[in-house]
């Protein structure tokens, strides 16, 4: 199949399917006389897996690394389950950073009932970095 049909199926454009390409995630793709590539069955099942794991933000990196244990079926799951516990992680700190922002923004957003620019609490705190005074 050509990039278009590909990236159709799999949800992942054709240009970030040219990056993959690039940076070595996703084999080369043969080329057809006409200069065009062509995939097979094989890409469109890695390029599935790579856009599964990228929806949950896995660093490309460590994607690779869960492609290369794949071709080993009989290694032992350390690697994979360390992977993913690292992203849970990663996803737990980030998830403590955007409560502590929205926390931060709410005390902002309550902070001036004032009409005028000249007297706005946000932006006075803004400036100075220190949380509003009521």
């Amino acid at each position: 199949m050509k990039i278009n049909k590909l990236s159709q199926h799999s949800g992942v454009s054709a240009k970030t399917i040219r990056y993959y390409e690039e940076i070595g995630l996703l084999p080369k793709a043969v080329r057809a006389e006409n200069g065009y590539r062509e995939y097979g069955q094989n890409s469109l099942e890695l390029l599935r897996f790579v856009r599964r794991c990228r929806d949950l933000r896995i660093p490309i990196d460590s994607i690779r690394k869960l492609v290369k244990v794949q071709a080993f079926g009989t290694a032992p799951c350390t690697e994979v389950d360390q992977i993913v516990r690292n992203q849970l992680e990663n996803v737990r700190d980030t998830i403590k950073e955007m409560q502590l922002l929205e926390k931060d923004l709410a005390l902002l957003a309550s902070s001036c009932k004032e009409h005028n620019v000249s007297q706005c609490r946000i932006l006075k705190s803004l400036q100075t970095g220190t949380p509003p005074i009521y």
